[in-house]
């Protein structure tokens, strides 16, 4: 085990008031000494690397500046908040980021008074910054609410309609602009910083508002409007700041986020000020102090555990391909036969696969930045004009879109073809990036096609299968990871809309798996058939439409018909039990148990863990079955029918 790093300095600090007791002259050492612990404790964690060295000065900075907890420091995404948390009282726990029980890899209200508001996806910190803000306003309390957001985040619209309405705040609003990647503004230098030092302090600001007062008792409105264009103008030269100043903000910047000296002085004139609110313009670089984060491409932006001294990330286990890549690798090979099929992605091109996919057909790629609102519509744009788009999102960030889909795509009735990665739950990311709710939130539209596959043989017929269908919109949900290794056919089917298949044979108990339970639900059935009860599997394969010739048949020759899916209450279950429900199936003896996640946001643990924690695994099937026949009139002894 390797040695922990020697910190002196940051021994002394376990909250941000301990901080705040050192001279400004020991800060530079004190960050040095944070950068070093962030990367030992995520070289044993794994997680967000980049981003959170990219922010450590910026960190000791705002910590040090403002009165945390009282003014209210929220970090958009959240996944840049390591260094935060180390200096907000979870030092302690820092090398359990990410693990069963451990800290979450994001912002949470429940873990430190110092989250004051839970973030994992983008773009959310102006808004509630804002919220903070008025409250403390209107309630006559001391706080500022103050949002660090990424420039990658202010591609959101979200971000923008949180500036436009931004004036209500007044100067209880700072929002920190981390530009980490395409500086909005020319390189930052000392200049800058002495501009942005003088235009942030307090005899500037009572100047420029002495001189609006003067302009309005001895100019004309032209004339006001003249001199108000001028200083816009020189400003603008001097910093780029003239969309943010037009949204109602005191733009400041841009300036070295790495520089002490220009961060301090600059912040500490932006908490005095009278005027408001304040946008700060932070230059920043990614992955800063650890030389192997500042070589990568990604800048190690999310890393496996590593090895500190090389960088060298621990590699996985060579295994099945993994779900994301089967998807790009059909999608291809439609592209390659379709020039109508397009590809869309929100900010997420590596993850949903379209990195390949943008390398052979980049003029068919479409990556629209964090904006999912837009990427529907702009996909269902391109559906109404005869274009087959595929528009790849992570389940929890179609999420934000859900307006779009029905009312832009499904009232439409357009082919858009949703690819819905990350569906079901996601191990170490938690709730906030679990796919639980898709098929709960597109079954119930009309219109709609929902898949699931049980493996990547099945995903490659969906891809396929959508890819023909031009009659409505569709999608297909599947998990993070690998598959379950079984050959990818050369030549995919065009499924049958609307159809299932059978598995296994059996007599006695049918199990209706829709997605990637279906292992698990073979598993229990060769458990089930073991305790003499014959079990019949079926792979449904779709949501909606369902199989009702299927159902209609399985339920009428069982005696226990149990459905099972990696999905929230209201998906397959509900639509399987409705319809027998309509059809007088559940009249009779026949008994039915759906089988899906529980009614919590789960937090972070393994996959397999989560599963089981589910009740989503073969033994809690076995487990449904035999609690069903306990209740049926059919008799059973020990586990097995009599």
């Amino acid at each position: 085990m390797s040695q922990r790093p020697v910190t002196p300095l940051l021994d002394t600090v376990d909250i941000p008031a301990d901080l705040r007791r050192l001279p400004a002259s020991d800060l530079r050492q004190f960050a040095d000494e944070l950068r070093t612990e962030l990367v030992d404790a995520v070289s044993v964690t794994g997680g967000h690397l980049g981003a959170g060295l990219g922010v450590v000065e910026l960190t000791v900075a705002l910590h040090y500046v403002f009165d945390t907890p009282t003014d209210r420091l929220i970090w958009d995404v959240g996944h840049q908040a390591y260094p935060h948390k180390i200096l907000t009282g979870r030092r302690d726990r820092i090398r359990t980021l990410r693990a069963p029980n451990g800290l979450s890899g994001f912002t949470k209200r429940t873990e430190s008074e110092y989250d004051p508001f839970g973030a994992a996806h983008s773009s959310t910190s102006i808004s509630a910054a804002i919220g903070f803000a008025v409250a403390n306003k209107l309630a006559g309390r001391p706080g500022k609410g103050i949002a660090v957001i990424g420039d990658g985040a202010m591609s959101a619209g979200m971000a923008y309609e949180a500036m436009n309405n931004a004036e209500a705040a007044g100067n209880r609003l700072v929002v920190i602009l981390n530009d980490n990647d395409m500086s909005i503004a020319p390189p930052v230098g000392a200049l800058s910083a002495y501009l942005a030092r003088i235009y942030s302090s307090r005899p500037f600001l009572e100047l420029r508002d002495l001189a609006k007062l003067l302009a309005k008792r001895t100019m004309g409105p032209n004339m006001q409007r003249t001199a108000k264009r001028a200083e816009e103008y020189v400003r603008t030269l001097a910093s780029g700041g003239s969309l943010f100043e037009e949204l109602g903000f005191y733009y400041v910047g841009p300036i070295d986020g790495h520089n002490l000296d220009h961060l301090i002085p600059v912040l500490e004139n932006v908490r005095d000020a009278a005027e408001g609110p304040i946008l700060v313009h932070v230059v920043t670089q990614k992955g800063k102090g650890y030389a192997p984060a500042e070589a990568a491409a990604d800048k190690y932006h999310g890393v496996q555990k590593f090895d500190v001294i090389t960088g060298a990330q621990a590699k996985a286990k060579p295994g099945a391909p993994q779900y994301q890549n089967v998807f790009a690798a059909q999608l291809i090979a439609e592209a390659a036969t379709d020039d109508k099929i397009v590809a869309i992605t929100a900010a997420m091109p590596s993850g949903t696969g379209l990195d390949k996919f943008a390398a052979k057909f980049p003029d068919r790629t479409f990556d629209v930045g964090i904006a999912e609102q837009h990427a529907v519509t702009f996909a269902a744009g391109m559906a109404a004009q005869g274009m087959r788009p595929f528009a790849a999102i992570y389940s929890t960030f179609l999420q934000r879109a859900y307006d779009q889909v029905v009312h832009d795509v499904a009232i439409q009735n357009l082919p858009v073809r949703f690819a819905i990665d990350r569906a079901g739950l996601v191990g170490a990311d938690g709730a906030t990036h679990a796919g639980s709710f898709d098929v709960t939130y597109l079954a119930t539209l009309p219109n709609f096609v929902v898949m699931a596959p049980s493996d990547e043989a099945e995903l490659t017929h969906m891809v396929h299968t959508m890819a023909k269908h031009d009659s409505g919109p569709s999608a297909v949900r599947y998990p993070r990871g690998e598959g379950t290794g079984v050959a990818i056919p050369e030549a995919p089917q065009v499924l049958e809309i609307g159809k299932g298949r059978v598995v296994r044979e059996g007599k006695t108990v049918a199990i209706l798996s829709l997605g990637c339970r279906l292992q698990e639900a073979l598993a229990a059935a060769d458990d089930l058939d073991a305790r003499g009860l014959s079990t019949t599997v079926a792979d449904m394969r779709f949501a909606k439409p369902l199989d009702e010739a299927l159902i209609r048949q399985l339920a009428l020759s069982h005696d226990v018909l149990v459905t099972i899916e990696e999905g929230a209450v209201g998906g397959f279950g509900a639509h399987v039990l409705t319809y027998c429900s309509d059809t007088g199936l559940t009249d009779g003896d026949l008994k039915i148990r759906t089988m899906r996640l529980p009614d919590v946001f789960q937090d972070q643990d393994g996959p397999i863990a989560q599963y089981a924690t589910a009740g989503l695994d073969a033994a809690h099937i076995v487990e449904t079955v035999l609690g069903a026949l306990r209740h049926n009139s059919v008799g059973v002894v020990e586990g097995v029918r009599a």
